[in-house]
């Protein structure tokens, strides 16, 4: 799916709107309601369901990022989900705070349908995200995650092995790989 820069910029705004309400515990935002105040017609791409995440940074500092890595709620409700999620609910981190908010950068990754690959060999670091399972546990990065931190696949696959909750080299056997794309913004 290629979004257009209007609907790239109304997703955002609701992400940051969804945040908001949900450090203020207000109600989320009505994804409508604010196409409809922006001057903005919902079309197919933002009403089709996609997996989506949504990433809080503070400083060049995560701060929060929870996501859908399968469409199962049109993106418009992902976003304010996921949103909400990333700002309250990240386990990793404390709530985001009020305080806060004015600090915040929000990133969102639309992503594209899982894919099935033979193996390893098949992942194209800085391309695609990542789904491992192995042994009945999943983890997942994001296409961007290996190329922020400068790992190589091997490496990816170690830490996303260790994410997973296995043994770092226990990626070499026995694991399903999937990936997907991500239009990052």
């Amino acid at each position: 799916m290629k979004l257009r820069p209007e609907e790239k910029a109304f997703l955002r705004q609701l992400a940051l709107a969804a945040v908001e309400a949900a450090v203020r515990r207000l109600d989320p935002p009505d994804p409508h309601q604010l196409a409809q105040k922006e001057g903005l017609e919902l079309g197919p791409h933002l009403l089709a369901p996609s997996g989506v995440f949504v990433t809080l940074h503070r400083q060049d500092q995560l701060r929060g990022c929870i996501g859908y890595i399968e469409g199962h709620r049109p993106l418009v409700d992902a976003v304010v989900d996921n949103g909400r999620s990333a700002a309250v609910k990240d386990p990793r981190f404390t709530p985001v705070t009020e305080a806060e908010l004015p600090s915040l950068t929000v990133e969102l990754s639309v992503l594209t349908p899982l894919e099935p690959v033979a193996g390893p060999e098949e992942i194209v670091i800085g391309q695609h995200g990542i789904v491992l399972n192995i042994r009945g546990q999943r983890a997942v990065f994001l296409p961007q995650v290996a190329t922020e931190q400068g790992w190589d696949l091997a490496t990816t696959l170690g830490h996303l092995s260790l994410k997973a909750g296995a043994g770092p080299q226990d990626w070499q056997e026995g694991a399903i790989f999937q990936v997907f794309e991500a239009e990052v913004f």
